[in-house]
């Protein structure tokens, strides 16, 4: 456990770093929150602290309703997940404000949500489903006219404009452009996104990492493609194995990826998935294992550029001391899951 004054400046600050390091529990009400739990700061000497809900329910105390202790980080809404669900299986849905009052959903609040969670507004994500769509078809033959109206645009220009304006050619001359497929999805430790090209997995990361932003133009310039929602065939194969990771199920992943970086950094990036499951090395060693013993900083470097969490496993690299050092989900997340490999191989799984 962190020290305990640490813990409450990190709650009355809402400090988003420290998700996943602790509970906070107060004595006068017998609730307990997240650290960034938004509801009104109680006095010090009312907080105890606890390192998971687990253990506050032990001690009595029950889960707050305005955080959801107990609910995964980011948990989309049941009534936004059907939504989702219906945009999934038929991208060429248009939902406006009437219709999504009918399903009980507030749209402000929606649009909020998405402008949160995806960065990009709710219409903008329907567009770019419908334009992903649209886009595997025409690159498989059908004709621009057809894919137009199955997308549910009612003029053949307006598929042209939104088309153009997403994929960076039109419809007629994009047989050589790229897209990179993105989604989100739920984890034990929080969300994350993934992109896919036709190849496979070349993206995978939690949606609060810093260094996101960079690393989706990184993608979209090195392969000369545009990222939009949507679907790909790796996704469902990708979120299983994951599901099963985190159940302690899977030691290995066998989901092809798509390498996007220097030769220097690939190299390092093969380098840690020949890491062993539930074991660490120190940056010293994974750079003799390069027979560069000269290149610790650059192999740390390319560490941190990596762009697929967990499958190409970082979070197995520590300090020298044996300290866990940087990580781009944040220190919680590297210790959570070296915890869930350490765990499964004491039990001999």
């Amino acid at each position: 456990m962190l020290p305990e004054e640490v813990m409450y400046k990190a709650l009355v600050d809402k400090d988003p770093s420290y998700e996943g390091l602790f509970i906070a529990a107060v004595k006068t009400t017998g609730i307990f929150c997240r650290p960034t739990c938004t509801a009104r700061k109680p006095k010090r000497e009312n907080v105890e602290f606890f390192e998971n809900p687990k253990e506050a329910i032990l001690h009595g105390y029950r889960a707050c309703k305005t955080c959801s202790p107990m609910e995964n980080l980011g948990t989309t809404p049941s009534l936004i997940k059907k939504i989702l669900n219906e945009l999934s299986e038929n991208p060429s849905l248009k939902f406006k404000d009437y219709d999504l009052v009918k399903r009980g959903i507030e749209p402000n609040a929606l649009r909020r949500w998405f402008k949160k969670n995806h960065g990009i507004t709710f219409q903008a994500y329907q567009r770019m489903q419908r334009i992903n769509t649209a886009f595997t078809k025409i690159q498989a033959g059908e004709t621009v006219a057809t894919t137009a109206f199955e997308a549910g645009y009612e003029s053949l220009s307006g598929f042209t404009d939104s088309y153009t304006s997403l994929v960076g050619a039109a419809p007629s001359q994009s047989k050589n452009k790229q897209i990179v497929t993105m989604t989100r999805f739920e984890t034990p430790l929080g969300p994350m996104f993934a992109c896919a090209t036709e190849e496979g997995i070349c993206l995978l990361e939690f949606t609060d990492r810093r260094m996101l932003e960079t690393e989706l133009k990184i993608l979209s310039k090195q392969l000369k493609a545009t990222v939009l929602q949507g679907e790909s065939k790796y996704f469902e194969p990708l979120k299983k194995q994951l599901n099963e990771y985190f159940e302690g199920k899977r030691k290995e992943f066998d989901i092809p990826l798509v390498l996007i970086g220097t030769d220097f950094q690939k190299k390092v990036w093969e380098e840690l998935l020949r890491i062993p499951y539930g074991t660490t090395r120190s940056y010293k060693r994974q750079a003799m294992a390069l027979n560069n013993l000269e290149a610790i900083r650059a192999v740390a470097g390319a560490n941190g550029m990596n762009k697929i969490a967990i499958i190409i496993p970082c979070h197995r690299v520590i300090g020298e001391d044996g300290s866990l050092t940087g990580y781009g989900g944040g220190l919680w997340r590297k210790k959570r899951l070296l915890d869930i490999e350490k765990s499964q191989l004491e039990l001999g799984i």
